[in-house]
Formats: C-alpha cells, sequence, structure tokens
C-alpha cells in the first residue's frame, strides 16, 4: 500500500520548487537535476519546479510566492567560504552561483514557514544557512567513520542509522533504526542555530536534522530517499508522503487565507478604481 495519502483527482496538486545545478553535458552548459527526485515528489502528489543556480540569487526567492514547499537536493560541496574556514585539499567541486541562490531560498523559506526538505548537499546548506560548519572531507578529518561515499550503490541500503525516538522524523517515518543509502564526502560538524539532531550513522556522522521549531516543518537528511522510495522498505516513502502532507496544508492554509471578494455595490468606489486583492 501506498504510504501517502489519498488524493482528490479535483484539488490542484501542490507545486514545490527543487533545487538544481549546472553541468557540462556534451559540451553544451545545462541545468541538471536528477529524475529520482522528480519520481519521487510526483509519487506524493507533488508537481516540482525546477530551480537553477541564478546570477541574482535573490530573483530565487520570487519562486516562492507561488510554490507551497522547497526541496534543498544534493550535488556539489558547499564553498566552505561560506562558514569562515579555508578550502581543505580534498574539497570537491564548488559552484558558487547554487550556493548562494540556495542560501537565499533557505532564509526565505525559513521566514515563510515553508515546508522544507533537505537531502545530502541540501542538509548541509541548511546548516551552514543558520550557522554552522561542516566537515569538508570525512575520509581525510574523521579517521574512525566508515566509507560514506558509495556512489554506485545508489539504491542499496548500505548503512545503518539511529533515529532519536523523540524526533519529527521519527514520527515520519515510522521507526527508530533505519538502514540508508550513502553518497557524501562531506557532514555536519558543528551544528547550526535553531536545528536538532534527528538521526546519528553508526559511526556517529550526523544523517539528519530539523527545526526545533514547531512552525516549521524542516526535515533534512544526509542520505538520498529519493533513491530508494521503490524498496521493500516504508521509510523513504514516508518521508515524502508526510512532506507532501505538509505541502497540501500550507497550500489548504494559503487560500482559506485569501481576503474574500467583497460584494458588488450599486455605486461605484468614489476613486473609479478597484480595490486590488492581495494574497
Amino acid at each position: 500500500m501506498h504510504e501517502s495519502l489519498a488524493r482528490d483527482p479535483h484539488v490542484a496538486a501542490p507545486l514545490v520548487a527543487v533545487t538544481a545545478t549546472v553541468r557540462i553535458v556534451d559540451g553544451v552548459e545545462r541545468v541538471r537535476l536528477n529524475a529520482a527526485y522528480v519520481r519521487a515528489l510526483e509519487s506524493a502528489g507533488l508537481v516540482p519546479i525546477v530551480v537553477p543556480p541564478l546570477a541574482e540569487p535573490g530573483a530565487a526567492v520570487h519562486v516562492l510566492d507561488a510554490v507551497s514547499g522547497l526541496v534543498l537536493t544534493g550535488g556539489e560541496d558547499v564553498d566552505p567560504a561560506h562558514y569562515g574556514e579555508a578550502a581543505h585539499p580534498e574539497l570537491g567541486p564548488v559552484n558558487c552561483a547554487r550556493d548562494l541562490t540556495e542560501l537565499a531560498l533557505l532564509a526565505a523559506a525559513r521566514l515563510r514557514e515553508l515546508p522544507t526538505l533537505a537531502i545530502c548537499r541540501g542538509v548541509q546548506v541548511v546548516n551552514v544557512g543558520l550557522g554552522g560548519t561542516l566537515v569538508q572531507d570525512l575520509p581525510s578529518q574523521r579517521e574512525a567513520v566508515a566509507a560514506h561515499e558509495l556512489d554506485e550503490e545508489r539504491g542499496s541500503r548500505v548503512h545503518g542509522v539511529s533515529v532519536d525516538p523523540g524526533s519529527r522524523l521519527a514520527t515520519v517515518v515510522g521507526a527508530h533504526a533505519l538502514a540508508v543509502n550513502s553518497i557524501h564526502h562531506q557532514a555536519i560538524d558543528r551544528l547550526g542555530a535553531s536545528l536538532r539532531i534527528s538521526a546519528h550513522a553508526d559511526d556517529g556522522v550526523i544523517e539528519g536534522v530539523e527545526s526545533d521549531d514547531p512552525r516549521w516543518w524542516m526535515i533534512g537528511v544526509q542520505w538520498h530517499p529519493e533513491e530508494l522510495t521503490t524498496t521493500a522498505e516504508p521509510w523513504d516513502r514516508r518521508l515524502f508522503a508526510a512532506f507532501a502532507n505538509a505541502c497540501r496544508a500550507r497550500l489548504s492554509s494559503a487560500s482559506t487565507s485569501l481576503p474574500s471578494v467583497p460584494a458588488a455595490s450599486a455605486s461605484p468606489a468614489s476613486d473609479g478604481q478597484e480595490t486590488e486583492a492581495r494574497h
């Protein structure tokens, strides 16, 4: 049985902003987003709207006027300049335009209390955006941890994760112990403000964080749940279903808060102008 709630086909599906990157493909610079994100979001009843890195990062914030949720996706390393550190020798490629675009989106989503799902790089962006720092390269900076960059096993559950029983994440996935995939070499180091840790890998690496503000639905996970929604285990489907439900609640709340249309009057307005309803 699919984990998401039954959806009324007559009710509009929520739009969600999904961040993307830019890569050179066949000699041409192209906006790129793995299709697994699209499939996972569509399966949960959402309509993804792709937001690429922009030359003017603040312009991306306008996209949030039209959506009911935000997904911060995986990808390049976050530039350590954003948390006051020099680049480690093992730092991977960075994308400054993407960093700035996503940090702007994060700040605006938090201010608006917009449901936010952060995945892999996305959870690192959240932590940095809220004042935290990152381990720039787990293999060289954390000798005791297991390998976490297992890109060739994207759809395999390769290590365990312990979930805090009191966390929102535990409520969402319905379990306190998970097995997940692992496609990263960076991780959260010092935790950002207004965050709480919700999950750890067996070796101690932080695998989940969430907002400590109950008004802001924000869950971030270090693994890639979008690659695991067709497996027998329900945890990752439940994560997308919970995000979708938060987006639907946001959409419903927004529609009921719209100002009502005033009744027609026999006499025209004194200035001859109609008043524009604003959302």
